[in-house]
């Protein structure tokens, strides 16, 4: 029997000018609920030209991929101002899609002549304000009647700074963001703002506790993921492990067997699927569907979880990893927040969980080849690759659009909220 795929199952054809996917990762903007408020899609620095981009960026709109890339959700993107003043027609038939502005541009008179016109036809505007001052300028002001939405930086703002001009701002009638929310101790302020949106890398730091306590739905999780690596079960183990939970075993099953995958025949039961997939790879199925039950967690943090675990594989794969380490640099993808997830120490949740050395080198030491693999994804998601030729950041391009629909088809499976 051949290989099966299921985790490195070919992303759709992606149309576009340079039929290449985009250098671009989707950064979440959570609302105070922890639900997705919309999507901010960056490009990676040291792309290539940035006309020939701009134009990738028009035909992934017009063709629908960076619609399915950002599941259809609002979103926010910074085009190039020949590309505002030229060919920004094709917004205007994208409700869902906004513009980043700088303050600098309330000093072009052509740009403000064009960002007037987009906004009088209902074309979304984000005001990157950053800490730049709001008041004492008519040409802010000028900008500040036609954006809909407001961006503050948080981590150049006092907390006073930041509550003033987030309460003059809402009091307008504008919607406020506040960007570069890092840690939690800012995170935590922000929530009692009238803000929103919240974004930064908050969102994937586990809390500072001092006495770590597990919940009881997370150290049912933990004993499970305990009992799958341990004593090395086999096909019939694992499905004796997750036989009593059926809502379990129904996701597993509904996903493998969805028509994303394409599998030649139905499937079953766990031991069947684990004895068409593997056990290392169906454990992994496993690990997943249990973190999608963690219901108060953020849906975008799982995401970001499956996104890291799809990624981690095909970078392993790409490096000539064989198989048995292709599926271990998943579960290294997977566990990288697991501490957020979890909402305590990676070193304390690790402690539950029988993982091979080189997994727990790389979570807790930040050593060894998943460790580099996990770096690679960093750097990836904070836009920080830095001075790598194009073809590299076009090959992560398309492993990371890849990791981004995989993921979405997987949590559609383990999401504990009903569809």
């Amino acid at each position: 029997m051949s290989e099966p795929a299921l985790s490195s199952r070919p992303a759709s054809p992606v149309a576009n000018a340079n039929d290449l996917p985009l250098p671009a990762v989707r950064i979440p903007m959570l609302d105070h609920e922890r639900q997705l408020f919309a999507y901010e899609i960056v490009f990676q620095p040291d792309a290539g030209d940035e006309q020939a981009l701009m134009q990738r960026v028009l035909s992934t709109i017009t063709d629908g991929a960076l619609t399915r890339l950002v599941r259809g959700s609002r979103t926010f993107l910074t085009l190039s101002r020949e590309l505002l003043l030229e060919q920004t027609d094709v917004l205007m038939h994208q409700p869902r899609f906004g513009v980043v502005v700088r303050p600098e541009a309330a000093d072009d008179a052509p740009l403000m002549e064009r960002l007037r016109q987009m906004a009088q036809r209902g074309c979304l505007l984000l005001l990157d304000a950053g800490d730049a001052p709001l008041q004492g300028s008519a040409r802010i002001e000028a900008m500040l009647q036609m954006v809909q939405f407001v961006r503050l930086d948080a981590s150049r703002l006092s907390p006073d700074e930041l509550r003033e001009r987030s309460e003059r701002l809402h009091e307008r009638g504008i919607w406020v963001i506040a960007g570069q929310v890092d840690d939690h101790p800012t995170y935590q302020r922000c929530l009692a703002l009238p803000l929103h949106a919240i974004q930064g890398r908050y969102l994937f730091l586990p809390d500072q506790v001092e006495v770590p306590v597990l919940s009881a739905n997370r150290l049912s999780i933990l004993r499970l993921m305990r009992a799958l690596g341990e004593n090395n079960p086999g096909p019939v183990e694992l499905g004796e492990i997750i036989r009593n939970d059926a809502v379990l075993s129904y996701k597993l099953l509904s996903c493998v067997n969805s028509a994303y995958f394409g599998l030649p025949r139905q499937l079953k039961s766990v031991q069947q699927a684990a004895i068409f997939f593997g056990v290392t790879r169906m454990r992994n199925w496993i690990y997943t569907m249990a973190l999608g039950g963690m219901d108060d967690r953020p849906p975008e943090l799982l995401r970001a979880a499956l996104i890291r675990a799809h990624m981690c594989e095909q970078l392993a794969e790409a490096d000539g990893m064989p198989r048995d380490r292709r599926e271990l640099a998943f579960t290294a993808g997977l566990f990288s927040l697991l501490d957020t997830l979890m909402c305590a120490p990676m070193e304390f949740v690790l402690e539950h969980l029988p993982l091979m050395p080189e997994i727990r080198e790389a979570l807790v030491e930040k050593r060894g080849p998943y460790a580099a693999l996990l770096e690679q994804i960093n750097a990836w998601e904070s836009g920080t690759l830095g001075g790598q030729p194009p073809q590299r950041i076009q090959r992560l391009a398309g492993i990371y659009l890849e990791a981004t629909q995989w993921a979405d088809q997987v949590y559609a499976h383990a999401d504990p909220t009903p569809n």
